[in-house]
């Protein structure tokens, strides 16, 4: 079998895993503590869903049966899911007459996105969703409501040494108005412009919307003069009005925003910016959008993004508009425990016990002894052979595993902390770890670790 890695495709070692289950355990507490349900939806969708709402469909893996009946890959292909919105779109509207609506759901899954890897970027990687979807009509809170569940959550992960993070707002209303206020029809290539904006800076985004927007030379520097504003209150929109632009999208647009800044503010103040140059590169988003900036990691790109969707969820006769947030946690990973690790967990098992065994012949002694102190709730293993106690310990000591029991010490049962080297009688019906021993924790690397 060949060893050689395949690029993007993230692989964490046990210890770090265990940081990546704390994270995911993190996340689903806050979710669920916000009402939302958890989610779970099959890999594949039909291509046709996938390969129509912006430029992403050069990124879909497509997928075939290696031996397919001739024909059947044509007749119905099919590809990896790039996002965990459009499947739940699909989700909603086939299982509508068993849901309640209005429908809060959280989904930590892997996607797939066949895009060039590089740092905190994968082809395959782990998001974590969470969508408040509507029937008919979204109540305009459901857009304030969910940036701030997702600030909690990146709270509840400042433990395991995430930095703090900004969520950048903006409303595609606003854009578009703006953008057919100035004369411009084709408002899905300005967005794409704008939406390139931190990456390739205003002076390449000015050539752009001339080449794919064909907007003039005044019309850039409106637009760019637009993309430059940003407020954490709701005086950005005096700003706007300066600009000299009027279309009742942007108006309505305008409103929104507004009313989500001052309502997010009221409730966590300063969580919640506008920032007039987010827009999105998907065509679903129909609202408000959001990314969030990493405090001091703003280079790695938005860690948390989404949007409203209004039509993405319809079966042509009835239509459940929505809105979220989907959160990288492989993305947030690259950054705890990549390269400049932020963090690392205490053991890379989740054994806080090791049962030493004497002899082979007496290995059942030892495994009804690791069975006795699992009953009790202590996560437990038996050394694998009836080597030297020497080697046993060691075998421990490499996995970080703090404790080795001996069933036949000097005074019976005995338990060793192989950490400080003490080791005392114990009796397995009450002896146990201390509570930050019986699993891995995460602790902050220091700066001279």
């Amino acid at each position: 079998m060949s060893t050689a890695r395949l690029s993007g495709f993230p692989e964490w070692l046990p210890a770090d895993r265990i940081v990546e289950e704390r994270v995911l355990d993190r996340l689903k507490y806050t979710f669920e503590m916000n009402g939302f349900a958890a989610l779970h939806t099959r890999a594949v969708e039909p291509l046709s869903a996938l390969a129509k709402d912006g430029e992403i469909d050069k990124e879909v893996f497509a997928v075939s049966r290696l031996h397919a009946e001739e024909g059947e890959s044509v007749k119905n292909p099919l590809g990896l899911h790039f996002d965990l919105t459009v499947p739940f779109a699909r989700y909603v509207v086939e299982n509508a007459g068993h849901l309640a609506f209005p429908f809060k759901r959280y989904q930590i899954q892997p996607v797939w996105r066949g895009e060039r890897p590089q740092d905190g970027r994968y082809r395959e990687f782990v998001q974590a969703d969470i969508d408040i979807v509507a029937e008919d009509t979204l109540a305009d809170h459901f857009e304030v409501e969910i940036p701030l569940v997702m600030a909690q959550a990146f709270d509840a992960l400042s433990e395991l040494g995430v930095p703090g993070v900004r969520i950048l707002a903006n409303n595609r209303k606003l854009l578009e108005g703006f953008s057919r206020g100035l004369g411009l029809e084709d408002v899905t290539a300005v967005l794409r412009c704008i939406d390139k904006y931190d990456k390739i800076g205003p002076e390449k985004v000015a050539e752009l919307l001339a080449q794919q927007a064909g907007a003039d030379a005044a019309q850039q520097q409106q637009l760019l003069a637009l993309a430059a504003i940003e407020s954490s209150s709701g005086a950005f929109a005096d700003e706007v009005t300066a600009l000299g632009v009027e279309h009742p999208l942007l108006s309505e647009g305008l409103e929104s925003l507004t009313r989500l800044l001052d309502a997010a503010n009221r409730q966590q103040p300063g969580v919640v910016v506008a920032q007039l140059k987010i827009a999105r590169g998907l065509d679903y988003y129909t609202g408000s959008v959001y990314e969030t900036q990493l405090l001091g990691h703003e280079s790695l790109g938005s860690v948390a993004s989404g949007g409203r969707y209004d039509s993405l969820a319809t079966n042509g006769k009835k239509t459940y508009p929505g809105v979220g947030m989907s959160l990288g946690v492989s993305r947030l990973m690259s950054r705890l425990v990549g390269k400049n690790r932020v963090v690392e967990a205490s053991r890379s098992v989740p054994t806080a016990v090791l049962v030493a065994v004497t002899d082979e012949a007496r290995r059942e002694e030892s495994v009804e002894l690791a069975r006795r102190l699992r009953a009790r709730g202590i996560p437990t293993d038996v050394a694998p052979a009836a080597a030297k106690f020497g080697k046993q310990i060691r075998f421990a000591d490499r996995r970080g595993i703090p404790f080795v029991w001996f069933v036949d010490g000097e005074t019976g049962h005995e338990v060793k902390d192989i950490r400080s080297g003490e080791q005392v009688t114990a009796d397995p019906e009450i002896w146990a770890p201390a509570e930050d021993d019986l699993w891995p924790s995460i602790r902050r690397v220091t700066q001279d670790a």
